[in-house]
């Protein structure tokens, strides 16, 4: 056990399952006696969570990475995640890195930084994609209101524009008696909603043979969270079941994000993916037979290999006709080792920002309209601890952001608010009324 650094520092880029796994290492540091300390601070340690689901999210950790070096002179630099692991020699090869763990060993990242020795160049732990098949179970609790709890890993789809399973394996998880155990851990400690994520979340149950359902109906009996959210969930293994649960269940939130990626099924199917835009439309349909005020929120990736100004006038159309709540548009980024990176009828960079421009512009007028409607309504609001200019926040169950005058005894608490106008930074002012 190394006996000199103290102060450990964790940078996170990426998803919700790299939170969730961020912090369960930062409890395995601080358990060994480390002192945790923000990301801005000067620190010992200083670990990187990377990701790598585009190449401008290589060059973010690649600036972040020199950063720390830069401004942390003798600390010891660790990087792991999935840009360390599809690139983890590209990683080692920046001056002043110490440690490169790839996804395989992520849970193992303290024990190797309490395990280095004189330091000559970095020490690499990383494998090739077939070889990743351990599970690090973990879940977040920096957040004083909401944790995110890790269900599943890997991705056994092959979309061709996607380097997941080269960066997270197949897909895999732990059995859902493990899943409930750490949701009540998360109880124990105070927070009251539970973000549920994985890469393929809804694939849950591949290994054990159980099915995403039934892990829903077990953790919606466990004592002390009082709000579940999916945090992003394939269309075609949105089921009716799954739909029904949340809309019947006082603890499941009515807000959906659900990754299209295309609204053209030309480019769906070029893509790879696994439905057309109108059976993405009846899951969409479903919901709102439901659950009417659902908050919708859909990925979309502007500029993929192919797409003509027809698909991309189709696809706009058809995302202005479901009238998401909002839409998470990426330009499409080419990835090493992926079918589309040989695609033809490449998209001009210059035409797919203006494209990604139009469906921001798209996103941002839906998002308004769907807030306006909520205004001089009730709703119901998990307070958060974040405190601004004498406001605090929080958020409705159909993922409303809100903000109200500051009340510490609030915090962590579910109020009953009556939401009020839309203020200029996007947020409804709300004011408690129980």
């Amino acid at each position: 056990m190394m006996s000199g650094p103290k102060k450990v520092s964790f940078h996170t880029l990426g998803c919700k399952l790299n939170f969730s796994e961020t912090s369960t290492i930062a409890r395995q540091f601080e358990a060994g006696g480390f002192v945790r300390v923000a990301d801005r601070e000067p620190a010992d340690i200083c670990v990187v969570n990377t990701c790598s689901v585009t190449e401008h999210a290589d060059k973010k950790c690649r600036n972040i990475i020199r950063k720390l070096v830069r401004e942390n002179p003798g600390a010891v630099i660790a990087v792991t995640g999935c840009y360390a692991q599809l690139k983890p020699q590209e990683i080692a090869a920046i001056e002043g890195v110490d440690l490169v763990v790839g996804n395989q060993d992520k849970g193992e990242l303290y024990r190797y930084v309490s395990e280095l020795g004189s330091r000559g160049g970095a020490v690499v732990y990383a494998c090739e994609a077939e070889e990743l098949t351990s599970f690090f179970a973990a879940f977040s609790s920096g957040d004083r209101t909401r944790a995110f709890l890790k269900v599943q890993d890997g991705c056994s789809y092959k979309c061709s524009y996607c380097t997941i399973p080269y960066a997270r394996g197949e897909s895999r998880n732990i059995p859902i008696a493990d899943v409930v155990a750490e949701a009540r851990q998360i109880a124990a400690g105070g927070q009251k909603e539970i973000v549920i994520t994985g890469i393929n979340t809804g694939d849950f149950g591949r290994t054990t043979g159980e099915r995403f359902i039934d892990l829903l109906h077990a953790l919606d009996a466990v004592e002390g969270i009082e709000r579940y959210r999916i945090s992003s969930i394939e269309p075609n293994l949105l089921t009716d079941e799954i739909i029904d649960l949340t809309a019947r269940s006082a603890k499941f939130q009515p807000h959906f994000h659900i990754p299209l990626q295309s609204g053209s099924d030309r480019i769906l199917g070029l893509m790879r993916r696994r439905y057309t835009t109108a059976q993405f439309a009846a899951r969409i349909g479903a919901v709102r037979e439901r659950m009417p005020g659902a908050f919708i929120g859909i990925d979309v990736i502007a500029g993929f290999p192919g797409e003509s100004d027809g698909d991309f006038e189709t696809a706009y159309r058809f995302l202005e006709s479901l009238a998401p709540a909002f839409l998470h548009v990426f330009p499409y980024s080419e990835r090493p080792g992926t079918p589309a990176i040989g695609f033809p009828d490449k998209v001009a960079p210059p035409v797919a920002a203006a494209r990604v421009r139009r469906l921001t512009e798209l996103s941002d007028r839906l998002h308004r309209e769907f807030c306006m409607r909520r205004a001089g309504s009730e709703a119901r609001v998990l307070v958060e601890s974040t405190r601004r200019g004498g406001a605090m926040f929080g958020f409705t169950e159909e993922y409303v952001k809100v903000e109200m005058p500051f009340d510490r005894t609030r915090i962590n608490t579910i109020c009953r608010v009556r939401l009020g106008e839309l203020l200029p930074n996007g947020n409804l002012q709300a004011t408690i009324i129980g």
